[in-house]
């Protein structure tokens, strides 16, 4: 077919090559004659001096630590910038250059309530072009269950994110009503700000979390317990360690008995929103496909349409629906913009001649209802976010 390039990857082609002959002008600028040099000599053997003395100086101030020379640091950025990729692991040739992630920043409105209606619904319009090579090739577009992003499976390959093994699960999943999120959506660090990010690294160096690297229970109960003591100057309750098993569990669904790092900093992520954000903030970062899910869940629930649920069914949608889609639905030929429940494992389920009594056991048909929509997707917003990557982890266990 030829080589296709964008707009975009010929700005970034010809701001590359502009930054490195700019770089090659400054390093001949910069670069010392021989008469220099020479004239020089005793002032550069002063410097020496002055490196060596400041060597013995950093000695005697503390130990050094060897494993974050190198791969530590990089490591490190990597958790900073928020990339999930290693590019260092990639070929570089015939691959796509990784995009620069820009994280968020809190505006002066966000911890106002935002205007979610129940009864207007939205349109949902995916992107027609692939996001990476802006492309438009129709029914080949993989989209994302997310935001309005579509992508081509070969340059997902190309960008270094879709890998041999989860080749099939993307090809599969994607045109589901499991759904596919994209390498945006699927990291829950992308969405703290740089305070935040710097808050959260912070208590990882404090707590000698290494990055990138997997955790067993006894790791994971010991840095809950430290968090806990620098936070509350005390020992941990035994109820919230066994809260904290049971997170561990809802974190290695295949009994591996470790968590994957990228698991553990998503429920970090989630846990540290939870924390410093207010519920009307979070409400802000739900995308327009994850809202009309959350109004198809709670419809199916009003059985009454008098705008109100019990409590019950709302931890029950919180234990099943904003959990986490089930990996093992069905195959089904749905349009790029179908974002509604029609599996009978969801909610919405009820809606097409499901009973109520089918879902809810008798004593909590027997209820209160108490629970407006509002306040529905207050107590659940975190559950929609925590759903977000395609890990079967769950990265925000709900209370009984």
């Amino acid at each position: 077919m030829g080589v296709l390039m964008s707009r975009r990857q010929t700005v970034e082609r010809v701001q590359k090559v502009s930054l490195a002959v700019s770089a090659f002008k400054d390093g001949l600028r910069e670069q010392p004659s021989t008469r220099r040099r020479a004239e020089a000599g005793t002032a550069r053997q002063g410097t020496l001096e002055q490196e060596v003395q400041e060597g013995e100086e950093e000695a005697l101030a503390g130990p050094s630590q060897p494993e974050e020379s190198s791969a530590g640091k990089a490591a490190w950025e990597r958790l900073r910038d928020g990339r999930g990729v290693e590019p260092e692991e990639f070929e570089r040739a015939n691959r796509f250059t990784p995009p620069a992630f820009i994280r968020p920043k809190r505006e002066l409105h966000d911890d106002e309530p935002p205007d979610i209606s129940l009864e207007q619904r939205e349109q949902i319009l995916n992107d027609e072009m692939c996001e990476i090579c802006e492309v438009w090739t129709a029914e080949s577009l993989f989209p994302c269950r997310i935001c309005h992003r579509v992508y081509h499976d070969g340059c997902l390959r190309r960008m270094g994110y879709l890998q041999k093994d989860s080749a099939v699960e993307v090809t599969e999943t994607a045109h589901t009503e499991t759904g596919w999120s994209c390498y945006y959506c699927d990291n829950l660090n992308l969405l703290l700000t740089e305070e935040e990010m710097y808050s959260l690294m912070e208590t990882l160096r404090n707590c000698k979390i290494i990055p990138e690297s997997c955790l067993t229970l006894d790791d994971f109960l010991h840095y809950k317990h430290q968090v806990h003591k620098q936070q509350f100057e005390r020992t941990m309750p035994e109820a919230q360690e066994e809260q904290a098993a049971l997170q561990f569990n809802a974190l290695d669904p295949d009994k591996k008995g470790h968590i994957e790092w990228q698991d553990f900093l998503s429920h970090e992520s989630i846990q540290l929103l939870q924390k410093i954000r207010p519920q009307n903030a979070l409400l802000r970062l739900l995308t327009p496909k994850e809202r009309e899910r959350a109004r198809a869940a709670f419809l199916a629930l009003d059985q009454d349409n008098d705008g109100f649920i019990g409590e019950g069914e709302c931890r029950q949608a919180r234990h099943t629906w904003f959990r986490k889609h089930q990996k093992e639905m069905l195959s089904c030929n749905v349009s790029i913009s179908h974002v509604g429940p029609i599996s009978e494992g969801s909610p919405a389920s009820s809606r097409n001649g499901k009973s109520p009594e089918k879902i809810l056991p008798a004593t909590k048909q027997e209820e209160i209802r108490s629970i407006d929509w509002p306040r529905f997707l207050r107590e659940n917003v975190a559950y929609i976010l925590a759903a977000r990557p395609n890990s079967a982890a769950l990265h925000l266990q709900p209370l009984a």
